[in-house]
Formats: C-alpha cells, structure tokens, sequence
C-alpha cells in the first residue's frame, strides 16, 4: 500500500498539471470569436405613455404626500425620510420609471393604478422627477 501511494499522488500532480488555475470569466481561450453571427437586440427607447406625460409638478407634491408617499420614501423636497422604498432625491429616477413604479408596483411598492387617478399618476410622477432632477423625457 505504501508503494501505490506515491505513483498515485504522481498521477494525480501530472493530470491536475494540465488544468487552469484561472477564475472562469478572467482568460479568453483561442480561438477567438472573428465574426458575429445574428442580430444585436435594439435599443429600446423608455417610453411613457401619453396620459402620464405633462404632469403638474406643483399638484403632484400635494398627491405625494396625500397617497402615503413620505411614509415610505426619502424625498428632501416633501420632508419626507421613508426607509421602506428607495431614497428618490439618490435614485434620481427618470420618468419613464417614475410612472411604471406608480402604475404597476415593484418589491413592496404596491401598484397605484385604480387607486389615483392618471392625472394625479402624471403631476405625483412629474413632481418626484422635478424635485430630485430625474430624466423629465426618459
């Protein structure tokens, strides 16, 4: 038994010797890809739909606060410090995301859609935008 250990740790440092030490992810192996075959996805513009566009900022501070907002967000604006959602004045969100969070939820985030009104949706959506200085055309 002492005499097969040492011819069997020597076959395993010989085949171990062929192997990689590299992290998947950190070597390209040749050969190397000369040509793409197929099509490269679009980009997709963010779109929002056209009865939450043109929002009045102005009413939609008074929707945020009256909708629960301020409970669980942080928005500077609205004194308001929420820990629940996503602090808005860092997350800084254009208003394409504005309006799908609103309308259709998100981890916590209930859906709002049938609980305000697409009025109150665009001026809520455009305020949040207008207060932490989102994308007001994305």
């Amino acid at each position: 038994m002492r005499r097969l250990l040492p011819l069997v740790l020597a076959v395993v440092l010989v085949a171990a010797a062929g192997c990689s030490s590299s992290k998947p992810g950190e070597k390209v192996v040749s050969p190397l890809p000369t040509k793409v075959t197929g099509t490269l996805p679009k980009e997709q513009k963010a779109t929002v739909p056209a009865q939450y566009k043109n929002g009045d900022a102005t009413a939609g501070k008074q929707v945020f606060a009256s909708a629960g907002c301020v409970g669980c967000h942080t928005l500077a604006d609205a004194n308001a410090h929420g820990t629940v959602g996503p602090n808005l004045d860092q997350a800084k969100p254009p208003l394409s995301l504005a309006v799908e969070r609103v309308t259709k939820g998100a981890g916590a985030m209930p859906s709002f859609k049938g609980q305000l009104s697409d009025k109150q949706i665009a001026d809520v959506t455009a305020y949040v935008v207008k207060a932490t200085g989102g994308n007001a055309n994305g």
